[in-house]
């Protein structure tokens, strides 16, 4: 394949506005935090924990990507199923609280989805959540994509254009007939399994089974032991030396990506995509597919054998695969740098990246140096010291969704080895922020500087521990559903696991 020279370097900044920041990882937080002090005021969910799942424990999200949440139900150690009509009635009473506190807005009750949820905006910074009971599926598949996405880096980031790009042409919205970002996510990772050589290994190599079907009994022991079978695997993947290494560069990914699905239409006939096997497999021959009645199979691998693009209709899937046709041939022709984040990208990343090469050229002309301000998002550093074990008997980890702040926050009795929210002295802040959230406390001592500046007396700050000192940042659980997160030093009882910890002012 004939690279195309301006596409690998235009992704990367395509990848350097979408990838969170800092402050998109702590406003997620916060909205985590502003749940938990609604759930407090509902009887019946006292006791509940809160638990992100989805893209932002996978590592799979944009800067402007939404927030799934399960509300897990205190039931002890083992794993009980809780009912549709009991998730219906839990869901209404949190929807009434949630309208009562006047924080969120766009309140969506979808009672008859497969799997009732509440769609909701948080009012302070506006983002999308959706809502559900005792997600432990959800849970379970994004921790299966985090740990995919650690085999190879290309992943992630063919996942996170994927999606854009899919938002761009408005085939990412499942309540539309198009798909959801799950089952994109599941099509870059066939591709990556399917390319030569074979950069992903069939999923039924990293668990051989429905893993789904494996959450029962004592929790703990149900989730320890797929950590612990799907850690060999992927170790045992990793580590082979018979194993071709496939050194396509992302462009190259990409364009291959979009040309092997876009006669998906016509494919979707006969075949299904199963990430299991690998392969595609011929629908008429699989028992367990029959009757069909989709317009395209993509098999769960995780929840066998749901079909994670049951919401993709037949006329959608002709307009699918012709924005899949039609990507492919600009990408492996069009040399110009503004076409391919016009195909590639919404609007409003489109123009923001524009709009900075024109700042940039203009400072790298006048200074002879690119400028430093340039609207560009980071990726979460993966620092080791903060990753966390879903159990410390196996090498696999879970995703650290509890980045550090800029600085150590104060009143935290926390110890900065075991803080994942400290930052270690003399590390570098982040950059690509133009202007970063500040919480009300930073915003107070900017004030202060000011009016020493100006020869004021300052004004007095709030008190020490106050939640104004404290900011809007949520503060981590302890041990919960057997997921370690720091936590104040001493035993935690077991009528204490499942509550929030809060360090002391």
């Amino acid at each position: 394949m004939n690279r195309n020279p301006v596409l690998d370097p235009t992704l990367q900044e395509i990848l350097q506005v979408v990838k969170p920041t800092r402050a998109d990882w702590d406003t997620r937080i916060s909205v985590l935090d502003q749940l938990r002090n609604v759930l407090q005021s509902v009887e019946s969910l006292r006791g509940a924990t809160v638990q992100p799942f989805g893209s932002f424990v996978s590592n799979l999200f944009t800067r402007w990507g939404d927030l799934d949440i399960s509300v897990d139900l205190f039931s002890g150690s083992s794993i009980l199923f809780t009912g549709k009509k009991q998730k219906q009635t839990l869901l209404a009473q949190l929807l009434r609280a949630m309208r009562a506190s006047g924080l969120w807005y766009r309140l969506q009750f979808v009672i008859h989805a497969r799997v009732p949820i509440l769609k909701v905006v948080s009012g302070h910074q506006r983002i999308s959540c959706d809502i559900s009971i005792d997600n432990l599926e959800g849970l379970l598949k994004s921790r299966f994509l985090f740990w995919i996405s650690e085999i190879d880096g290309r992943f992630r980031d063919l996942v996170l254009l994927v999606k854009e790009w899919a938002k761009a042409h408005d085939i990412n919205n499942p309540k539309n007939g198009t798909f959801n970002s799950y089952s994109l996510s599941l099509l870059v990772i066939f591709h990556l399994q399917t390319c030569v050589p074979a950069i992903l290994p069939p999923l039924g190599e990293i668990y051989p089974r429905s893993a789904v079907d494996d959450l029962k009994g004592v929790r703990k022991t149900a989730e320890e032991s797929i950590a612990q079978l799907s850690a060999a695997n992927i170790a045992r993947f990793k580590s082979g030396s018979s194993r071709s290494v496939n050194r396509s560069s992302l462009s190259e990914l990409l364009v291959s990506f979009f040309a092997k699905f876009s006669d998906i239409n016509l494919k979707a006939t006969e075949l299904g995509v199963c990430p299991f096997t690998g392969r595609w497999e011929n629908i008429s021959n699989n028992t367990r597919w029959l009757p069909k009645t989709y317009s395209l199979f993509v098999e769960d691998p995780f929840e066998q054998p749901e079909n994670a693009a049951r919401s993709v209709s037949r006329k959608n899937l002709d307009r699918i695969a012709q924005v899949f046709e039609m990507t492919s041939r600009r990408l492996a022709t069009d040399s110009n740098r503004n076409s391919i984040i016009g195909v590639l990208t919404a609007p409003h990343i489109s123009q923001s990246l524009v709009r900075t090469t024109n700042v940039q050229n203009h400072h790298h002309h006048a200074n002879g140096a690119r400028h430093p301000h340039s609207l560009q998002g980071q990726a979460r550093p993966w620092n080791h010291q903060m990753q966390q074990n879903w159990s410390p008997s196996n090498n696999i980890q879970n995703p650290p969704y509890w980045p550090g702040p800029a600085r150590p926050r104060p009143q935290q009795n926390w110890s900065s080895q075991n803080n994942p929210r400290n930052m270690q002295q003399g590390q570098a802040p982040f950059q690509g922020q133009t202007r970063p959230v500040m919480t009300q406390t930073q915003t107070q001592q900017q004030q202060q500087k000011s009016q020493y500046k100006n020869g004021k007396q300052p004004m007095t700050s709030a008190p020490s521990g106050s939640s104004q000192s404290q900011g809007q940042i949520g503060k981590p659980p302890g041990q919960v559903n057997g997921v370690s997160f720091a936590r104040p030093a001493g035993p935690i009882s077991q009528s204490q696991r499942g509550q929030v910890w809060r360090p002391r002012g």
